[in-house]
């Protein structure tokens, strides 16, 4: 999963359909574009917080750009990760953050403080540096700095 580039796409469910299989499910996505996205759901889909996820739900989705994708309308890509995103405002990123805790594409800075919760995917407490992983970050705002520098509300680190 290191240094993959996953693009998020952040919108309201439309409809979740059961597949033939029963395991696999395909989450309909409205963004904010009014571009509708489909994404491909399995046993090996992350959601965060093991969250149902429901129709109406804000969600940010996550897929990684270098798998092949079905060229047909409207988009439909594979999730690998989703986060259920509460109230309004909020970013969640998913990238590589180096020793420096900047994100692989320079798009981020993170300076955790003590109100940031650090966390394992499944709810552990992450006691050690989150840098040099794979972080889902979630913040509210950033400065106007390049790279943009946040203290995020909760980092969830992928070991």
């Amino acid at each position: 999963m290191f240094f993959q580039t996953f693009i998020p796409v952040t919108g309201i469910i439309q409809n979740i359909m059961n597949m033939r299989d029963c395991c696999s499910f395909m989450v309909t996505v409205l963004t904010s574009d009014e571009e509708t996205v489909n994404f491909m759901m399995n046993a090996d889909t992350v959601i965060v917080d093991n969250r149902r996820l429901e129709t109406g739900m804000r969600i940010t989705a996550f897929y990684d750009a270098a798998r092949p994708v079905v060229l047909i309308y409207p988009p439909q890509y594979q999730a690998e990760v989703i986060a259920v995103l509460d109230g309004e405002t909020g970013s969640v990123a998913f990238e590589y953050f180096n020793r420096n805790l900047v994100a692989s594409d320079n798009s981020l800075r993170l300076i955790v403080g003590d109100a940031t919760i650090v966390e394992t995917v499944n709810g552990q407490p992450f006691t050690c540096n989150p840098a040099n992983h794979m972080l889902l970050v979630f913040y509210t705002v950033t400065t106007r700095s390049i790279p943009p520098q946040t203290v995020p509300e909760r980092i969830v680190v992928f070991c």
